[in-house]
């Protein structure tokens, strides 16, 4: 009994002991929490901004504000071996414990009782993305205690692949490198979605000692520490001796790889204008512009000094840029490669003639069958001649274009009326710049005005959309930046199309797969090609930056070729356009009279005088119509002209309605609701058209 009296009060002055030393304890330690403030994983998600293609696929990376790679990645970006050998040579127990490994602590200190130092750390993955998110310098107890409770607080907070996430991000791998993504695309010189053995081995190392190990700088170095990577994973079941094996054989990269950099001038421009969206993603497909910067380098090589290209590549389909080539080398100072010569107002010289022959085909003055005349012609004080300052005679409509002769074009340009061709460009939504800003002439058929290659390009791929232009979509991140807009009706933009199917190919090339048409501007300073197939519509630009002339440059010679190269590079086989139900397949003898040949010539009698000027009396330019067509069994607008010399033609959006008749009363029964383009021909030649909008 004197004994157990004696005891008591040691037991008990033991176990208040304990519970005050558990309560300093855990006053300590809440105290340190309060002390430490809140979690702040901010940093993880503050570095470099990137700009991505359709698919995702990187075109180009830019340094975060203090000059380091650190580009957004997440788990499943990374390669699954890389966290097999993480964890076999980290934290083999990451998934199941809460952010401090008592196993692990344990292991460290007995190794360190029995030898007297640190044989191994305790820092679980989670500690030493604690230690990431606040690097500090100091390695004392007070620091190590900080990163137990900050992964404490990380595993509550987070999941499991949130805390690699931030490892992946953060993990320093020597210089300016930071995270897995930096740095497997500057060491191996791709993402690190498909990482061999020794990849992923030499990227777990490098993070212990990123400066010692910078394969770029201590390869050796950075040879043996991979090598204890795969030596642990073969030793924890990770790894067979054979992959091991096989690993150790592959070389060490020995100097860093360049980051890509496609697109650079339009990922310029957007990061000017978002700068604090970190992954900005464009319609580009990284295929097709890696493949047309290529062609460009290598085309400019061959041209010569000073010289450059832009390119653009539009799907048909969507209107999104699949490829927008600035210049053929950014980083030239001889070529001015800074500046987006995609962009440069330029005169396209006879790009724009097909516009011309859409707009005669829309108002009926002609066919692509109709007979024009190439002989030396003057319209009023202007005189033009063709390219080769040759004649070719009574030619077709369809041979004048695919040969580009210049006075075929300016006749129909003089029947359209330039006001009217500038103001259908402008309003379909291309930029068009005017000397001066004067009156539109003759001369604009043939380069008299300054066009964009962007808007240029678009206006073909309207021709392949049946008139619909698009507009272009660059950003997918944003918002589409302008309505398609219609330049003409299917018919004619079929008829130009087929028309430029069959224009001449440069040489070595196949013809009748994309249609096509080349421009040179005055002084030789521009040289064009635009080309389209059903899917696809590219535009390419040659010349100085500095709009200097250079003798030789023409657009048949230099532009044509590259673009039938970029078309050969696009993949995939051109696919034709099919022609519209409406469509007038004839040959100029089969055309309705008036379409055979492009008259001018005055009525030569008193009584054809008397007439008077051919004009569309019923429907009047620009009414709106009630034809009840939702309801109405057989819907007909009703169409009358008068003047004229008979017989008419009446045409609907380029198409005929019915043949040639003596009477100035006909009738049309439309299809369906919307805008509909009414045209009338009558035997002299004479046209006139209005626009109306059915109901």
């Amino acid at each position: 009994m004197g004994s157990d009296q004696q005891h008591t009060p040691t037991w008990r002055w033991a176990l208040g002991a304990l519970a005050a030393f558990v309560a300093v304890g855990a006053l300590g330690l809440w105290t340190l929490i309060q002390a430490l403030g809140p979690l702040d994983v901010s940093a993880a998600a503050r570095g470099s901004t990137i700009a991505v293609d359709r698919e995702g696929r990187l075109l180009r990376a830019f340094t975060a504000p203090d000059g380091r790679w650190r580009l957004p990645v997440e788990v499943g970006d990374v390669d699954p071996r890389f966290f097999n050998l993480l964890m076999a040579y980290e934290d083999r127990r990451f998934r199941s414990h809460h952010g401090v490994d008592p196993l692990a602590m344990a292991r460290a200190a007995g190794q360190m009782a029995r030898n007297g130092r640190v044989v191994s750390g305790a820092s679980t993955l989670t500690m030493q993305v604690a230690r990431l998110l606040e690097p500090r310098d100091e390695r004392t107890l007070a620091a190590k205690l900080r990163q137990m409770v900050r992964a404490v607080q990380l595993e509550r907070a987070y999941g499991k692949d949130e805390i690699l996430g931030f490892y992946l991000a953060l993990a320093p791998y020597g210089g300016n490198l930071e995270g897995v993504r930096a740095a497997s695309l500057a060491y191996f010189g791709k993402e690190p979605r498909r990482l061999s053995d020794a990849e992923a081995a030499l990227l777990v190392a490098l993070p212990q000692a990123p400066e010692a190990r910078r394969p770029d700088r201590a390869p050796e170095t950075a040879r043996r520490a991979r090598d204890r990577v795969l030596d642990r994973a073969m030793a924890k079941g990770a790894l067979s001796e054979a992959e091991a094996m096989a690993a150790k054989a592959d070389p060490v990269p020995q100097v860093r790889a360049a980051f890509p950099m496609l697109a650079p001038h339009a990922t310029e421009a957007g990061l000017r204008a978002t700068p604090g969206l970190r992954v900005q993603r464009y319609a580009f497909d990284a295929r097709l512009q890696a493949g047309l910067e290529a062609l460009a380098r290598d085309s400019v090589a061959r041209l010569g000094p000073k010289l450059s290209i832009a390119m653009v590549a539009i799907d048909n389909a969507s209107g999104e840029v699949r490829a927008h080539v600035g210049g053929a080398d950014y980083l030239s100072s001889e070529r001015a490669g800074g500046v987006d010569l995609a962009l440069a107002v330029r005169s396209p010289g006879s790009a724009l003639k097909p516009f011309i022959y859409l707009l005669a085909f829309e108002a009926g003055v002609a066919h692509p069958e109709t007979m024009l005349e190439d002989r030396r012609a003057r319209f009023g004080l202007y005189a033009p001649e063709n390219f080769d300052l040759t004649f070719q005679g009574q030619v077709t409509a369809r041979a004048a274009l695919q040969n580009s002769l210049n006075i075929p074009a300016i006749a129909l340009l003089n029947e359209v009326g330039p006001a009217t061709f500038l103001a259908r460009l402008r309003n379909a939504g291309a930029e068009i710049a005017m000397p001066d800003d004067s009156a539109p002439g003759l001369a604009i058929g043939l380069g008299g005005l300054g066009i964009r290659l962007t808007d240029l390009t678009r206006l073909y791929a309207g021709l392949a959309r049946a008139g619909r232009m698009p507009g272009l979509v660059e950003r997918l991140d944003q918002s589409r930046p302008m309505a398609d807009r219609r330049i003409a009706e299917p018919v004619p933009a079929w008829y130009v199309y087929d028309v430029l199917r069959g224009a001449p190919p440069p040489d070595h090339a196949l013809g009748g797969r994309i249609a096509f048409k080349t421009g040179t501007s005055y002084g030789y300073r521009d040289a064009f090609a635009v080309g389209f197939d059903r899917n696809l519509t590219i535009g390419v630009w040659v010349g100085r930056a500095d709009n200097g002339t250079s003798p030789g440059l023409v657009g048949r010679a230099v532009a044509a070729p590259i673009l039938f190269d970029a078309f050969a590079r696009s993949g995939g086989a051109q696919e034709l356009i099919a022609a519209p139900r409406d469509a007038l397949m004839a040959p100029t003898a089969k055309l309705p009279p008036p379409l055979r040949h492009l008259r001018k010539d005055a009525p030569k009698t008193l009584e054809a005088s008397a007439i008077g000027a051919l004009k569309i009396a019923y429907p009047p330019d620009g009414a709106r119509i009630d034809l009840d067509l939702p309801h109405a069994d057989e819907p007909r607008l009703a169409l009358k002209a008068q003047g004229g010399a008979p017989p008419f033609l009446w045409m609907v959006n380029g198409a005929p309605v019915g043949e040639p008749e003596l009477r100035r009363q006909s009738q049309w029964r439309p299809d369906g609701a919307g805008f509909a383009r009414v045209s009338v021909i009558d035997a002299m030649g004479a046209s006139d058209s209005v626009v109306v909008r059915l109901e």
